[in-house]
């Protein structure tokens, strides 16, 4: 899941007009409505930051580390992946399995995601149970054994899960070819979960070095949210995490992708029913300028009653189903997608050309207040309310720490509000050019 389907997530989807005026109201709350975050920062640079909130019996404790794919050495692409596989196959005095049959004796869940830029690890238990992940997560943070045998077995886990995931279905494996093909220089030139003969040549020893280089206390932040207290808690974390040494220097990722100069690309045959299309444009991401209006421009394209469904599926039926999507919350500038499948016995070019004409009617068309406004409410009211949740409230501030300061979450709001039609259209007249894209056709074959 990406970051902005986190964002976009929950409740937002299944709205009606019949709910625009409530969502106007509850988008001017103020945010002090949300727990307040203390902030802590241990000897060994370990950060932590701690929101009580005392509505239900239960809290939330996330690990994050600041390694993803953009960080991995040449030609052992996936191994932040593989690595997050092996952070539950056991320590010394926590067996393979051990962690998560604890977590669910306790009455708990847990689980964890990689991203490109990060990988997090969470826990969800009754608030009396929570010295459990401290525990358990400050005793895998410096003791994973990481076993051939375990090595072996769970390499050939992730194997499969890029086979079924990407090479088994035709649509994943358009996106990729798509990113691959836009990105040359940047990492974010290779998928997270990797290239598979690259994950067939990482062995114990990359693992280990991998892990002792990026898991350390320096390179962590723990959130905690719900109900505990945050005086008594940081204490316990100070017990078992303050002993940890903190791990050696790492070298930023300094690549930065070149502007493109000309239109790619790329085709991709394969056994499909449909043919199916993807676009990408380079963008930036937050907290950069232009990305609000980005953010705004692609909940003005997206959804049942976006300008792309409504249009090109609805009225002139050239699609199936037709998106747009902007993750803004990468660490480094990414992509902005368009992407549709097109009807039986409908030509791909059809559909295409569909996308660049909305595309020409945003950058010729001044879009009217009242769709941005809408807009605006969709992605303020889906963030606002997700606040609910500790889980949201936790991965809200994991996602901007990663992007340099958990108190960016408020700027990402203000920044929202303050889009104007002007900047919308100014976006697309500025990303969606022809030399900044990058297109991909799914062609069937024998489907």
């Amino acid at each position: 899941m990406t970051a902005r389907q986190i964002l976009r997530k929950g409740l937002i989807k299944r709205l009606t007009s019949v709910y625009l005026s409530l969502f106007i109201f509850l988008i001017c709350l103020p945010l002090v409505a949300s727990a307040e975050v203390r902030e802590y920062r241990l000897d060994n640079g370990l950060k932590v930051l701690i929101a009580e909130d005392h509505k239900a019996p239960v809290a939330t404790f996330q690990i994050w580390y600041r390694v993803g794919s953009r960080n991995e050495p040449a030609g052992k692409t996936g191994i932040s992946h593989l690595l997050e596989h092996m952070m539950f196959k056991g320590t010394p005095e926590y067996g393979s399995k051990v962690f998560s049959r604890l977590v669910q004796k306790n009455g708990g869940i847990d689980n964890a995601y990689t991203t490109k830029d990060y990988t997090a690890y969470f826990q969800i238990l009754a608030s009396d149970r929570i010295d459990l992940s401290v525990r358990l997560e400050s005793d895998r943070m410096e003791n994973l054994i990481l076993a051939p045998d375990d090595v072996r077995d769970e390499r050939s886990v992730v194997m499969e899960e890029r086979r079924m995931r990407y090479e088994d279905d035709p649509q994943s494996s358009l996106y990729e070819e798509v990113v691959a093909t836009a990105i040359k220089v940047h990492p974010y030139h290779h998928p997270v979960i990797g290239w598979m003969s690259e994950l067939a040549s990482i062995g114990r020893q990359d693992l280990l070095q991998y892990y002792r280089k990026f898991y350390s206390p320096n390179n962590a932040v723990i959130i905690v949210t719900g109900d505990v207290n945050a005086d008594e808690l940081i204490e316990k974390i100070r017990e078992r995490f303050g002993r940890i040494p903190e791990g050696p220097p790492r070298e930023p990722v300094t690549s930065k992708e070149p502007p493109q100069k000309g239109q790619k690309r790329v085709y991709l045959k394969k056994e499909a029913r449909l043919p199916y299309i993807v676009t990408a444009y380079h963008v930036p991401g937050f907290p950069q300028e232009d990305s609000a209006a980005l953010d705004v421009l692609s909940s003005i394209l997206s959804g049942k009653s976006g300008r792309l469904y409504k249009n090109l599926v609805r009225d002139r039926k050239v699609a199936l189903n037709a998106y747009a999507s902007y993750g803004g919350l990468y660490m480094d500038p990414f992509l902005f997608f368009f992407g549709g499948t097109a009807p039986p016995g409908k030509d791909i070019d059809a559909l295409e050309q569909a996308f660049y004409e909305e595309i020409d009617r945003l950058k010729n068309t001044l879009p009217s207040e009242r769709e941005v406004q809408k807009a605006r409410n969709q992605v303020e009211a889906s963030f606002i309310m997700g606040q609910d949740s500790i889980s949201f409230q936790a991965r809200v501030l994991g996602m901007f720490e990663m992007l340099g300061d958990w108190k960016l979450k408020d700027r990402y709001l203000k920044t929202i509000r303050e889009v104007t039609p002007e900047d919308v259209q100014e976006v697309a007249k500025k990303y969606f050019t022809e030399e900044n894209r990058t297109v991909g056709i799914l062609i069937p074959e024998g489907g």
